[in-house]
């Protein structure tokens, strides 16, 4: 192991008092392979079983929180009923002596009629998204949208019911938390809408209603995470001052983190083409320690998760890596060849869910094939 990766395997603690072995996490990646009810499948238990030997947490892939906020094959942390199906994920993940932080979340205008059985998607105004095919939503009534804010903090109840050891808020990714602090999707015009100040709103309401959950049904530490994606390509759309804003209230939440979604970890402004800046250094700057940061996005190697690491970060997730090779910090570790491609001769090994294999193959480049 070279000197520069040791940092890495140092054990890391929280602002909640949570402690994790090393600063190593899997990222949460969408499997599509939960039961139509959201209920968590053995496929899904066994994806999870496969690659959490080693690292300090896993992140799972989103659990809904409203029926009306899921996509096809999507976990559920939508009613109690689910707390018995979130409770094997957890003990699952678990199994190998790693942290589980669940990561919740609601589809808002990214859903579709089709995989909400007929209903219409909702966000925070009917604006549809500039994606191919995409259906317009409907606005959420006001108050909606604070039964909306009520069942991110019942979902984070179930989460701490079920055993996991935090939650990770997902507000990145064009999903509803972003949705409502877009100017895009978000051209309200009652307290929710309008200025960024209003914008900002709904996402710090959503962070207070699960702190709520968290001091109310925690009986021991428990995380409390925050996925940001930093800019927005749509015009009008986030910028990364908007960014920044949020960010100067968001760290003074009591967050345990706040997790980056870029689609490399040294990738610079996605709408300035001109400022090479890394979009990590900036965060970094603006957040000035307050709040730990993970950094992410195409780590394929320890070298460098150390880069992330030495860079500021307190901690790296790692992604796709994991997907092709459940063995990778084990190999890495032993200087061991590491697969770098998936193949239909591996697929056993790999214990991939067959929808979630399937989501692969029709997403080109995302991981590599051969």
């Amino acid at each position: 192991m070279e000197e520069k990766d040791t940092a890495l395997f140092e054990s890391f603690t929280f602002p909640s008092g949570v402690t994790i072995e090393n600063r190593l996490l899997m990222a949460p990646m969408t499997t599509n392979s939960s039961f139509i009810n959201g209920m968590v499948t053995t496929d899904e238990l066994n994806y999870y079983q496969r690659r959490t030997k080693g690292l300090g947490a896993v992140i799972t892939s989103c659990a809904h929180v409203l029926e009306n906020g899921r996509f096809p094959g999507s976990l559920s942390a939508a009613s109690d009923e689910m707390i018995p199906s979130l409770k094997k994920l957890a003990d699952t993940i678990h199994e190998n002596g790693t942290k589980a932080i669940l990561q919740i979340f609601h589809v808002g205008r990214m859903g579709s009629s089709e995989g909400l059985k007929g209903l219409q998607p909702v966000s925070a105004s009917a604006v549809a998204s500039l994606r191919p095919n995409a259906e317009v939503p409907r606005a959420l009534e006001s108050q909606e949208v604070e039964e909306v804010i009520e069942a991110f903090g019942q979902a984070t109840r179930r989460a701490i019911e079920a055993g996991f050891d935090g939650v990770e808020l997902h507000g990145a990714n064009t999903y509803l938390i972003q949705q409502f602090f877009s100017p895009h999707s978000n051209r309200r015009e009652d307290k929710w809408g309008g200025t960024r100040e209003a914008r900002m709103k709904f996402p710090l309401a959503v962070v207070d209603a699960a702190k709520k959950a968290v001091t109310e049904h925690a009986t021991k530490p428990f995380v409390l995470g925050y996925r940001i994606s930093p800019e927005e390509l749509e015009n009008p759309g986030i910028t990364f001052e908007d960014t920044a804003a949020l960010l100067e209230h968001l760290t003074q939440k009591d967050l345990d983190y706040i997790h980056l979604s870029l689609g490399h970890y040294q990738q610079s402004s996605i709408r300035d083409q001109a400022d090479k800046e890394p979009m990590l250094d900036k965060v970094l700057a603006v957040i000035d320690n307050r709040v730990p940061v993970i950094g992410v996005g195409q780590v394929h190697t320890l070298d460098e998760a150390a880069e992330v690491v030495a860079s500021g970060a307190s901690l790296v997730a790692v992604g796709r890596q994991l997907i092709v090779e459940p063995d990778w910090l084990e190999k890495e570790k032993n200087n061991q060849p590491i697969r770098s491609a998936l193949s239909n001769e591996s697929r056993s090994d790999l214990a991939i869910p067959n929808m979630m294999w399937a989501y692969l193959k029709s997403v080109p480049g995302w991981v590599p094939f051969k």
